[in-house]
């Protein structure tokens, strides 16, 4: 049983992070709008949508261009109003703000259905 474990360790070491995480897009191909977006995503909402670590827990599902049906209507009215879990931001980001996250989310590829929080739909 040892050996099978190191052996487990010595895979989950080499695998890259993608595996373990959704990617984002290379900041260098996003125009500035998605940059600011990205900026404000990690800051008010990445401590519920991401899993910075392996062993963390995520409170909220993973979101893509593909959340909320891909409507960019639906994401933005999510984001000012809330959820019953989630409050919402109208009150700490305008209108331009709440847009930037919108495009940026767009950007997100949908995440392997592994990775899918199974606990909580996508708004």
């Amino acid at each position: 049983m040892p050996r099978r474990s190191g052996l487990l360790l010595l895979l989950l070491c080499t695998m890259p992070p993608s595996a373990f995480a959704q990617q984002a897009p290379d900041p260098a191909s996003l125009n500035e709008t998605e940059r600011l977006g990205q900026k404000l995503f990690y800051q008010s909402c990445g401590v519920c949508h991401t899993k910075p670590q392996i062993t963390s827990a995520q409170f909220g599902p993973v979101l893509s261009k593909a959340s909320a049906g891909g409507s960019a209507e639906t994401m933005r009215t999510t984001i000012e109003n809330g959820t019953p879990r989630m409050p919402g931001f109208r009150y700490q980001f305008d209108t331009s703000q709440i847009a930037a996250i919108v495009t940026y989310l767009r950007t997100l590829p949908e995440p392997p259905a592994s990775s899918k929080n199974t606990q909580e739909k996508t708004p």
